[in-house]
Formats: structure tokens, sequence, C-alpha cells
């Protein structure tokens, strides 16, 4: 078997950091610098078009970014005055979804899951690190891939006709 390098597709903004892609491959989140500030980028790769983020202006530096499925929900690490806050912008009816956290808790990086009903969060707490999953099917509906069953491959009658 022959490797082959990967072909670059030249999204066109250099300096780009923590990339994260759609599930389906259509958008790219991605943290760049602009006016001394750290700030989240949405393209969508195909046209190489820009997309506004609603939420995210008056809130920065940003970081960690991280989109489900379809692109339908944005999470990322942004600062709300002295401390560190997850948000989630969801792009299809415009709500801001910050999540408060007990305690002394600040986000660090954060993964949110495809379908969008759980994220992960690196959380610092008085100079130590852990790692804690949350639900959040109260608070999002799923962003699935198309044919995917709302319970997953494994619920009932999944994958029958």
């Amino acid at each position: 078997m022959q490797r082959q390098a990967a072909a670059p597709l030249g999204l066109g903004i250099e300096g780009r950091e923590d990339p994260a892609l759609s599930g389906d491959g259509r958008y790219l989140a991605s943290v760049v610098e602009r006016g001394g500030r750290r700030t989240v980028l949405l393209q969508e790769r195909q046209s190489g078009r820009l997309l506004s983020l609603r939420h995210l202006g008056g809130q920065q530096p940003h970081s960690s970014p991280s989109l489900s499925w379809n692109g339908r929900y944005l999470a990322v690490v942004v600062q709300q005055g002295t401390r560190r806050l997850a948000l989630i912008e969801d792009r299809a009816t415009g709500a801001r979804h910050p999540l408060y956290l007990p305690g002394d808790l600040e986000p660090e990086r954060l993964s949110l899951a495809p379908d969008g009903r759980r994220i992960a969060l690196e959380l610092l707490d008085q100079g130590r690190s852990q790692v804690e999953v949350f639900d959040l099917s109260a608070l999002l509906e799923p962003d699935l891939a198309p044919g995917q069953a709302l319970g997953g491959p494994s619920s009932p009658g999944a994958g029958r006709p």
C-alpha cells in the first residue's frame, strides 16, 4: 500500500488554530487572531463563505470550538469578565446556551458529541484538571446524521425497514 499525503483544501485564512469539523464535513470552525483577540470563525467549506455567529462577538477571547454533526450547534469556551464559560450557539434557532458550572469550576477545553446531546469538558478546579461529561438532552434537540435513529443503532426498530 502506497502512502499518499492529504492535500489541503486552501480555505484562505492564515493563522488558524483549534480546527473543528462538523460531522458531515460541511463546516469548519477555527480560532484566529483578530484585533489582538482570539475569535472563532465558522466557514462553509465548499463555498469558503464565512458564516455569522450571533452570540460570540462580545465575549472574547474564544477557544476550543466544537461542532455537532450538521453544524447546528457550535460549542466554544468564551471569556466572560474574569471567568471562562462554555457556551453553545444554536445556529438554527439563534438561541444562546451558556453552561453554568458549580463552584469554582472553569472550562479549559470542550468536545461536543456529534448529536449535540452530551458535552465533555476539561475543567480547572484550583489548578487541577478533571474531565466531566454533561448531559444536554434536556437543553438541546438532537442534531442527527441522515438516517440515524433518535435512539441510535441499538434502539428497538433501528435499521429495520
